[in-house]
């Protein structure tokens, strides 16, 4: 299994956190982001994936091949093939509850903040760095409240998002933080994902995950 992943890609670390979780050995093939134009637009990886984006999965230990994009499908994937160390509840209500927590990153926070995006702002529209950092700092702090808020709203309070182990949402929350971080975002509003993220930090499968620790990390 190969994973063509950026150290800093906040959803190649989602399926690095997952592969980790589930105990899964995989080779790193790193594709920077900013060298060269950005190595996701060459022609030899769009053949890969040609949406010209990270994470890609290849998956070579089935009877074909199997090449995947998009992190949480990437994830949903590794779930169903390996449902050793579950990332998913096992009822129906429950899994829904974890994909719309994930969804919520996913779909409504990182898309208007991605580098892609980023660099439309400050390139295109020609936002400066104070306006592009306030951009990013809007979406992100109003999105992680509404996840907040979804936790305080859980019937029984759990170390994790969604229980007593992590999972799913953890692989999606964990990298969004460190986005946040990174940009300084003020979280003194999420003590409950804050405190989610701190007991997630202290497990190696985030560890070996985070970005610092990868082989093509600057």
């Amino acid at each position: 299994m190969r994973l063509y992943s950026y150290f800093r890609s906040s959803a190649s670390y989602r399926v690095r956190i997952a592969l980790n979780l589930k105990g899964i050995s995989y080779e790193h093939a790193g594709i920077h982001l900013l060298r060269n134009g950005g190595e996701q637009l060459s022609e030899a990886y769009r053949h890969i994936n040609p949406e010209g984006l990270v994470p890609a999965l290849v998956d070579d230990s089935a009877d074909s091949e199997v090449i995947l994009s998009q992190s949480l499908a990437i994830i949903e994937y590794l779930e169903e093939t390996h449902p050793e160390h579950p990332l998913l509840p096992q009822d129906a209500a429950s899994r829904a509850a974890v994909r719309a927590f994930a969804l919520s990153i996913a779909c409504e926070i990182h898309p208007v903040n991605n580098l892609r995006i980023l660099k439309y702002l400050s390139q295109t529209l020609g936002a400066s760095d104070e306006q592009k950092n306030a951009w990013y700092k809007h979406w992100c702090e109003s999105g992680l409240q509404v996840l907040e808020q979804r936790l305080q709203q859980r019937p029984v309070q759990t170390p994790f998002c969604f229980g007593e182990q992590p999972g799913l949402a953890e692989c999606v929350l964990i990298p969004q933080i460190f986005n946040a971080q990174r940009f300084q975002c003020d979280l003194s509003a999420t003590p409950l994902l804050m405190a989610v993220y701190e007991r997630c930090m202290a497990l190696p499968a985030f560890q070996q995950a985070q970005p610092s620790a990868q082989p093509d990390a600057e």
